[in-house]
């Protein structure tokens, strides 16, 4: 069953944002992750107007996700993030499928 990183974010320095930004894709492929939405434009329905950066991205179970969350390759990334961006970061498991 399918997997999800959500992430929100409030990006403080963009530039230096940057370097996460770029790398993380690679890091996530190499588990079998994928961003499936990344930033683009949002809009609130109900309760209050979300107005950081979400990213949800899709693994093929949960397992994998955390495995890289909590590998060595995705740990070295956070630090370029640190002052950089503030992040909720979450993993949930999908809906299964029938």
């Amino acid at each position: 069953m399918a997997a999800y990183f959500i992430v929100r974010a409030t990006v403080h320095d963009p530039e230096a944002y940057r370097a996460y930004a770029e790398r993380s894709p690679g890091v996530l492929a190499r588990f079998g992750g994928r961003h499936i939405a990344r930033g683009g434009r949002t809009l609130t329905f109900e309760g209050p107007e979300e107005a950081r950066r979400v990213v949800i991205a899709a693994f093929p179970d949960f397992a994998s996700a955390e495995a890289c969350y909590r590998s060595p390759e995705y740990q070295a990334l956070i630090p370029l993030r640190a002052g950089a961006a503030t992040f909720e970061f979450i993993l949930v498991d999908g809906v299964p499928t029938a």
